[in-house]
């Protein structure tokens, strides 16, 4: 994990950051100096507990609670980030939900609900933030994707048709927001969290992965900071962290 502080100084604002994956590059972005705004939408405890987390590592953090699928309270979030820190550095587009169906059963409500987190709250967040970022002229946005927008699956037509909007949208955005700002996706593949059992299915998913085994929320997190940190020249690209499973 980084300590050598590439970010001193420097505000971030992770959504979906109380649990899992968002909580993990949360700290990652702290450890390595950043100021951290913790978004959440329901996990209010758990989000408290990462921001007092951070700010025991000696920099500035607040958890925010903002449902990113509704563009006014994502609105009123970013105003009030812009209120306490004045700017914003980084942007990590984190929050989503994911939840198997098959296409005859799948609802309007289904397909609203996954795409209103998974690509309209990663747009209105992106919007929100640029206009911040722009005013110093620079800023970097990590758009959290995941194999499923490369590859078909088809009990998740739902959920593959949102990432591979957040993919398609990290491209516009790269064009949009050069030459200040640049934006970049990370898509994770089969990710294993210490609480999370080695399932059956899982275990068929390791076996099918070059590297046979999983990743962990650290290999997303450290890929996230390298996109902040050391990607001067990268903009509008995917990186997938899947461990070789989206080699065709």
């Amino acid at each position: 994990m980084s300590q050598d502080h590439d970010l001193q100084s420097q505000i971030a604002l992770v959504t979906g950051a109380g649990r899992r994956i968002g909580r993990t590059i949360a700290l990652t972005l702290a450890r390595a100096g950043s100021s951290v705004v913790v978004n959440y939408n329901e996990s209010k405890r758990e989000a408290e507990q990462t921001a007092r987390e951070i700010a025991s590592l000696g920099v500035e953090s607040v958890a925010m609670r903002a449902d990113v699928a509704k563009a006014a309270e994502v609105r009123a979030m970013f105003a009030a980030v812009k209120k306490r820190f004045g700017r914003l550095d980084i942007l990590v587009n984190n929050a989503g939900i994911f939840f198997p169906c098959t296409w005859d059963k799948l609802t309007e409500k289904d397909w609203d609900r996954i795409l209103g987190v998974n690509l309209k709250g990663p747009f209105f967040c992106a919007q929100a933030a640029a206009r911040i970022m722009m005013r110093r002229g620079r800023g970097h946005i990590v758009n959290i994707s995941s194999l499923g927008g490369l590859q078909a699956w088809p009990s998740y037509s739902h959920y593959c048709s949102s990432k591979a909007a957040v993919i398609m949208l990290t491209r516009c955005l790269a064009k949009a927001l050069a030459p200040h700002i640049r934006v970049n996706s990370v898509a994770p593949g089969t990710i294993l969290l210490p609480e999370e059992k080695r399932t059956p299915n899982v275990e068929k998913l390791i076996r099918s992965t070059p590297l046979e085994k999983a990743g962990t929320a650290q290999d997303i997190a450290e890929t996230v900071l390298f996109l902040v940190t050391r990607s001067d020249f990268i903009t509008g690209q995917v990186l997938a962290v899947d461990g070789g499973k989206s080699i065709p």
